[in-house]
């Protein structure tokens, strides 16, 4: 049943901007991905993997407090910015080798200034956010860049159908504690739409039929990185990880659903045969 409270209702459909910045901010990786290559490949990355290691510093209290999440305030943890950026270029450039344990080297730096009973919380989130960067220049190299493009066809897939099903049909909550807008009827949504592109993919030939069963756990895994950095945000009490893209919040709040389907992915890809995308 429609939900026709949610129709016209400007509340529910108040974050539709985010939506779309965030459907941007994955084009733009999907250029990046497509256009660069070799060494500008890898320090974009790079660039990138430093932008959210300083949204994760601030957030888990490294040494200032946890609310003030702004760039040129005195609360910016830009020492460890540059750490992971530095640690992201040298594992990247070295592919192969074991210049990988450079990425240790941020976590292992900013376990001491941050807050005590986010230490645990800095370090997985830190690892995660430096796998992921690292994961993805080895897809792009690797399977090549309609694979890129299929993981994040599956993001914004989810993403969307998440959104606008939602919002329509409403119902139960997912997770009411962290993501309060989250239903299970978007969340649902998101599956079956992952599910359509897998078997579309296979139907045409752009891929195998490993697609069709892969496209919706990899979906989950990102809807589950969308409740990992809600939570995140909570325990840090801000409602953003920065203001670094005005009136959209940070780059955390914008690859938190890559980052738990790009280490679905490799964990995938570790376990089993990761399926072929033409």
């Amino acid at each position: 049943m429609i939900n026709k409270s949610a129709i016209g209702s400007g509340g529910r459909w108040a974050d539709l901007s985010r939506r779309i910045a965030s459907t941007l901010v994955l084009l733009g990786i999907g250029v990046l991905l497509a256009v660069a290559q070799g060494l500008w490949l890898r320090l974009g990355m790079a660039v990138i993997s430093a932008i959210t290691f300083w949204e994760l510093a601030a957030m888990t209290g490294w040494k200032y407090p946890a609310r003030h999440v702004t760039l040129f305030g005195r609360s910016r943890p830009v020492a460890l910015a540059a750490i992971a950026g530095v640690a992201q270029a040298v594992a990247l450039t070295s592919f192969g080798s074991w210049a990988w344990l450079a990425l240790l080297a941020p976590i292992l730096a900013g376990l001491p200034g941050a807050a005590k009973r986010d230490r645990g919380t800095y370090a997985i989130f830190g690892i995660a956010i430096l796998l992921v960067a690292y994961g993805l220049v080895g897809f792009r190299e690797s399977f090549g860049l309609h694979f890129v493009l299929w993981l994040m066809g599956v993001i914004i897939i989810s993403d969307t159908a998440g959104y606008f099903f939602g919002r329509i049909l409403g119902g139960p909550k997912f997770w009411p504690a962290l993501s309060p807008k989250k239903t299970w009827s978007g969340t649902i949504a998101g599956w079956i739409g992952a599910c359509i592109l897998g078997v579309l993919l296979w139907l045409t030939g752009w891929g195998d039929a490993a697609l069709i069963w892969v496209s919706p756990l990899v979906c989950f895994a990102g809807q589950m990185g969308d409740i990992a950095e809600s939570w995140l945000k909570r325990r840090a009490g801000v409602k953003d990880s920065s203001n670094l893209i005005p009136g959209h919040g940070g780059f955390m709040d914008r690859f938190d659903a890559v980052t738990g389907a790009v280490l679905a992915t490799m964990l995938i890809g570790l376990l089993t045969r990761l399926p072929v995308v033409n």
